[in-house]
């Protein structure tokens, strides 16, 4: 068996894998980057290829590397197909949009992260994790090419994506590393990308419909004006071939699609959570994806993933210069993860759980008459202006969805509280046990509001 020493391996050439090994190689760290695919394939992952928050990217691989991958940077808002309530909303989104060829951006992060010193080995699929006596993570057992060969690490970080087999292997019995992970809490998502004759008119907005079920949903983001990436997002615990033939009897009711090629398809599965409460172990950090670090509504989670794996390096750096390996001195990634975005998306997951226990024409009547902006709020910011007052006006337009609107409102003022309360994210794995008991009672207030079963 061949073996290799790096001071990091990284398994994944997502955005998150590449972010973290491009910081650890341009401190001056040996990293290493395993990925299953071979390298003409690596970078080709499923994804809706909408970017928001396009404005800037940690140094490690700036935007500037990254533009030649921007198809379209005239998105600038949203728009919500209401079938139901024959109604079409535009919504604007907050910050910098842009729709990517995301096969050519995952080139582009690789290009920048190997140009920064990083060692990338393809054809190799891991088996396992080795851990010392005390439960350290210390390296991983793979293949590659066929044959055995081990990676011994300081640091391991996990970038192998949703429900990562990594996870399955190593033993957290010594630290606090979220194990309360089921498939339930994810999404599979199936995109196609496709060519149609003549420019559409929506080429300035993403576009979003509810499927015949609240469990998934459709989207047509334009590359182009004549490339479309038409894709469904649902829930795991969905029969997927039922709520595919939702996007194959809509593609082929939009005279925009008529004669339309097909270029492209692929399928993946994607966190619909709150982020991982810990993603730190002694020796291993998981990042992206494989932490939950998604928009639990709308799925993005790009330019997350790269602060994610920007923000495991830089606590793994600290760790290895002062010669420690715990999770303690790894925590320091948790908060960040918290402050920038985790508790935002955390909040974002409690309409998640409403979505889960309302009728599907009811919620889409109650969306049909909140304005953009409060829906804009509630599908990025992880909170909302929906006062009494407002609720009043909505009311006013709603008769009949009363107890929809009442309803909402309920739990958009448990969701702040929710987020007030992960202001508060411990600043030791000690405080962890604590925190998470009034988080879970936070909890149990959201799934009575909602009527929803427990989703954790």
């Amino acid at each position: 068996m061949t073996t290799h020493e790096f001071d990091f391996v990284v398994v994944g050439a997502g955005t998150s894998g590449c972010y973290a090994a491009a910081t650890a190689a341009k401190a001056g760290y040996d990293v290493v980057v395993v990925e299953r695919k071979d390298a003409a394939e690596a970078g080709h992952i499923a994804c809706g290829d909408a970017l928001k928050g396009a404005a800037n990217f940690p140094d490690a691989i700036p935007k500037s590397e990254l533009e030649p991958a921007f198809t379209n940077t005239g998105v600038d808002h949203g728009r919500f197909e209401i079938p139901q309530e024959d109604t079409v909303l535009d919504i604007p989104i907050p910050g910098e949009l842009a729709v990517i060829d995301r096969w050519k951006y995952g080139q582009r992060i690789i290009e920048s992260a190997s140009e920064a010193g990083v060692e990338f080995h393809y054809d190799t699929v891991v088996q396992d994790v080795e851990q010392d006596r005390s439960g350290r993570v210390t390296g991983v057992r793979a293949t590659r090419k066929g044959d055995a060969v081990t990676y011994d690490a300081a640091f391991v970080v996990d970038a192998a994506g949703s429900l990562s087999l990594l996870q399955d292997a190593v033993d957290f019995s010594e630290s606090t590393f979220d194990t309360n992970v089921d498939y339930s809490q994810f999404c599979s998502a199936y995109r196609e990308i496709v060519e149609v004759p003549e420019p559409v008119e929506w080429d300035d907005a993403l576009v979003f419909k509810p499927t015949e079920r609240a469990a998934g949903y459709l989207w047509y983001f334009p590359r182009t004006d004549t490339e479309i990436n038409a894709g469904l997002g649902f829930q795991m615990n969905e029969e997927p071939m039922h709520l595919v033939e939702d996007l194959k009897r809509d593609l082929q009711t939009r005279s925009e699609f008529a004669g339309a090629e097909v270029k492209d398809k692929l399928g993946a599965a994607l966190p619909t959570r709150r982020p991982y409460d810990s993603a730190t172990h002694p020796g291993y950090l998981a990042v992206g994806d494989a932490a939950g670090h998604v928009n639990p509504t709308t799925g993005g989670g790009i330019a997350g993933a790269a602060y994610a794996g920007t923000y495991a390096a830089e606590a793994a750096i600290d760790a290895l210069e002062d010669g420690v390996h715990d999770e303690a001195a790894l925590w320091s990634y948790n908060e960040r993860v918290m402050d920038h975005f985790g508790a935002r998306y955390a909040a974002l997951d409690v309409y998640n759980v409403l979505s889960t226990a309302v009728d599907v024409d009811d919620l889409m009547s109650l969306l049909a008459s909140l304005p953009g902006e409060q829906l804009s709020e509630a599908l990025y910011a992880g909170t909302s202006s929906f006062g009494v007052g407002l609720a009043a006006k909505v009311a006013a337009k709603s008769f009949g969805h009363w107890g929809q609107i009442y309803q909402m409102y309920r739990t958009k003022r448990v969701a702040d509280r929710l987020l007030d309360h992960y202001e508060s994210y411990p600043s030791s794995p000690d405080g962890l046990d604590r925190w998470q008991a009034r988080r879970d009672d936070i909890m149990d207030d959201v799934y009575e509001v909602t009527g929803a079963d427990a989703k954790y």
